[in-house]
């Protein structure tokens, strides 16, 4: 049985539809010529919170009980799923504790903060950030809401897709392709599962970093690979896979696309220069590679999930 049924996520969008916004698919005749494609983004970027992770974090939010909501929820992350899961807290009345790494981007930090999150600051290691989420929960009692190992989450992230994917059909059109990016693989997982029943014959193809590719490895080696010392500008996609992502993607993703560093900075500005909108270099990974594979997706519909933009305005690569 699939962890993570089109029910469930039919569900999601019931509980959390009427907190987040129902994001417009946005198209660019010059991104269409420079790719060769027929390019559909589903913008995130205008999401609650400025991105996709508000949908898990709210849907995982209002599944507890009141006798576990009473008591807070606690979560780790770089910063989107931290302001997410603070935001859910804050509608449904609760505290909110975010371990956030060190070198997290100063305006996650801020946003984060802003949200009315304690905020815990660990190391930048996977083991420092669980360590310090699970010292709390023990003196605290609070829920963990995991950043894409959970299946409230991943049921969360899939409305996105069921979002896009009915948008095409109200206009007559479906996607050849679906890519989102992977970090943690919470998206595409949710992804998988709504377009699998909704549109099957849509392939869905993730995309990383090549500097934190550890998804690409674990599909080809068929187990989890460890990441490694991640230093990419993506720094939402630095994160490696759950084993409940991991089964997904398995089952559902025929492949996951890599982009080099400037092939995702060169695909964020064109963004910003063709679309006059503001996306997160995590967002333009799915771009960057497109671009580095035109030939894979010429003349083909594709759906782009562009997943945030929240961007230090005071760290630009360009």
């Amino acid at each position: 049985m699939s962890l993570v049924t089109l029910d469930d996520i039919r569900l999601a969008h019931k509980r959390i539809g009427s907190y987040i916004h129902w994001t417009p698919v946005m198209t660019c005749a010059a991104l269409d010529r420079i790719s060769g494609a027929h390019l559909h983004f589903k913008c995130e970027n205008f999401q609650k919170i400025g991105a996709f992770k508000i949908r898990g974090a709210t849907n995982a939010v209002f599944l507890l009980d009141d006798k576990e909501a009473a008591k807070g929820v606690v979560t780790h992350s770089s910063g989107n799923h931290g302001a997410a899961v603070t935001q859910a807290a804050v509608w449904r009345g609760i505290n909110a504790t975010v371990v956030m790494p060190e070198n997290s981007s100063e305006v996650k930090k801020q946003a984060v903060a802003e949200y009315g999150a304690k905020i815990i600051y660990c190391a930048p290691t996977d083991q420092d950030r669980q360590k310090n989420a699970d010292d709390f929960i023990a003196e605290s009692g609070a829920t963990f809401i995991h950043p894409f190992n959970d299946v409230a989450v991943i049921a969360g992230q899939g409305t996105a897709a069921v979002e896009l994917i009915a948008d095409m059909t109200s206009s007559g059109k479906q996607l050849d392709f679906l890519l989102t990016p992977v970090g943690g693989g919470g998206l595409i997982s949710g992804s998988c599962i709504a377009t699998a029943a909704l549109s099957p014959d849509t392939v869905i193809i993730g995309a990383e970093p090549q500097n934190a590719d550890d998804a690409k490895l674990s599909l080809l080696e068929g187990r989890i690979m460890p990441v490694k010392k991640a230093h990419t500008i993506a720094d939402g996609l630095r994160t490696c896979l759950g084993e409940h992502t991991f089964a997904i993607i398995r089952q559902h993703v025929s492949q996951i696309l890599t982009a080099s560093e400037q092939q995702i900075i060169d695909a964020m500005r064109l963004v910003w220069l063709r679309m006059k909108i503001l996306i997160e270099p995590s967002a333009a990974v799915p771009l960057a590679a497109i671009l580095a594979n035109k030939k894979q997706f010429a003349g083909k519909r594709v759906g782009v999930i562009f997943s945030g933009g929240n961007v230090d305005l005071d760290a630009l690569p360009f």
